[in-house]
């Protein structure tokens, strides 16, 4: 019997090796810059910032696509690679072939695994055009040379080959089909959400093995410390996501309805600015379709009227320990006065943060403020994690929740500032 168990996981341990092997790839030579016309480059660079390349290969006042970036995930911190043509450090030895298999298969020229924090189960969507033109991109930057920083993952799952397990539970190697009963818009929207900008990456709830619930699909989920929102329905925002709204906050970064885009999302919307115009409505076209922004656009007036009499009507500022640091800190910028909202003065009542039911967002932006760059031009908000305390954070987000929106009390708030101010910084993108 002993034997016969020992056989069998004998044959399992070398059918598993054979399927994790990968042979590597021969180097190449560095393509140099006059191999790839300058029309190709141009449209890898605008494939690449929508994929949001430098966002994850670079650190805050690193050098381009130099790695490093830490990505705080469920199997504790991933560090981005070095992707920029570097031979010794970077990929400056990989040839368009092992590029290719890496975007679609999340093998590296060594034949190693990479773990999944590298979208390759998103882009392997992408045409061979497509990947052709970031490799050019990619290959003409100025080469960096920086080790890669060592993973920060526990035994066993910082092991490689456990990857092609993962990969055989959870990959689908197939290349983007088109949908006959949609629209052209709405196929070029759906190749450009689901492959190069791999939007479902963060807006969909992951499994404990890290995997994407094909169940709950753009239902919101926790990313690097901050929460993406919903995409569909379900989306909790007083005023509809409609179309014109989509488009003005994805290319802009700004919603007067919603807020300016922050954390993780401020990369997003700055590299989907590079798209073509009808590149840009074909994304906000998809994207639309999974929620009901636009059937509901006629509820926007009243949820506006709304939120701006509560503003109006709020007395209570000096009766709380909240309020007060609120008109303290706060009001002097985030006032608005019928009939409309301005962009440059976001209505607390409407925007994103106050109304999801997790704060990690409010409590990032009132630790961080918001750059120059993300926000709008020339306003900037600035941060109070110096200033403030954990608990007057926790008060002034308290405060928010049950004089701006009809949802139920965050719990536990100071504790969760706690958190996220402890988290590493210096490495936003």
């Amino acid at each position: 019997m002993a034997l016969w168990l020992v056989a069998v996981a004998a044959i399992g341990l070398g059918a598993f090796a054979a399927l994790a092997w990968k042979p590597a790839i021969a180097e190449g030579p560095t393509p140099p810059a006059t191999s790839f016309p300058p029309a190709v480059i141009a449209q890898g660079a605008r494939l690449a910032a929508a994929g949001f390349c430098e966002g994850c290969h670079t650190i805050a006042g690193g050098k381009p696509l130099a790695g490093g970036y830490a990505m705080n995930t469920g199997f504790r911190t991933i560090y981005s690679t070095n992707i920029s043509p570097d031979r010794e450090t970077g990929i400056g030895a990989w040839t368009e072939e092992a590029f290719r298999r890496a975007m679609r298969e999340g093998v590296a020229r060594d034949g190693s695994h990479l773990f999944p924090a590298f979208p390759f189960d998103h882009f392997n969507q992408l045409s061979d055009e497509d990947i052709h033109a970031i490799y050019a991109y990619v290959m003409t930057r100025a080469p960096v040379h920086q080790p890669d920083h060592p993973n920060d993952m526990p035994f066993p799952f910082g092991i490689r080959a456990l990857q092609a397990g993962w990969k055989l539970l959870f990959f689908h190697p197939a290349r983007f089909v088109a949908i006959s009963d949609e629209s052209a818009r709405w196929n070029r929207g759906a190749y450009l959400a689901e492959g190069l900008s791999h939007c479902s990456a963060c807006h969909t709830p992951r499994g404990i093995l890290g995997q994407e619930l094909s169940t709950r699909r753009y239902q919101g989920a926790s990313v690097d410390a901050w929460f993406a929102p919903a995409l569909t329905a379900s989306n909790a925002s007083p005023v509809p996501w409609t179309s014109d709204e989509l488009h003005r906050y994805l290319t802009t970064g700004i919603s007067k309805y919603h807020g300016t885009a922050a954390g993780p999302m401020a990369s997003v919307s700055r590299g989907l600015a590079s798209l073509a115009p009808e590149d840009q409505q074909a994304l906000v076209t998809y994207i639309e379709s999974l929620g009901a922004g636009d059937s509901r656009a006629d509820t926007t007036g009243r949820s506006v009227a709304t939120a701006l009499e509560a503003d109006t009507a709020d007395h209570q500022r000096t009766d709380s320990p909240g309020g007060r640091l609120f008109a303290t800190a706060c009001a002097s910028c985030h006032y608005n006065r019928a009939p409309d909202v301005l962009p440059n003065r976001p209505d607390l009542g409407l925007n994103s943060a106050v109304q999801l039911d997790d704060p990690s967002n409010l409590i990032h932006v009132v630790l961080e403020g918001i750059d120059a760059k993300d926000g709008a031009p020339g306003v900037v908000m600035p941060g109070f994690a110096r200033g403030m305390s954990d608990q007057d954070v926790a008060l002034i987000a308290s405060y928010l929740r049950a004089t701006r929106t009809q949802q139920p009390p965050w719990s536990d708030l100071a504790g969760q500032v706690a958190r996220i101010r402890a988290q590493k910084d210096g490495e936003s993108r």
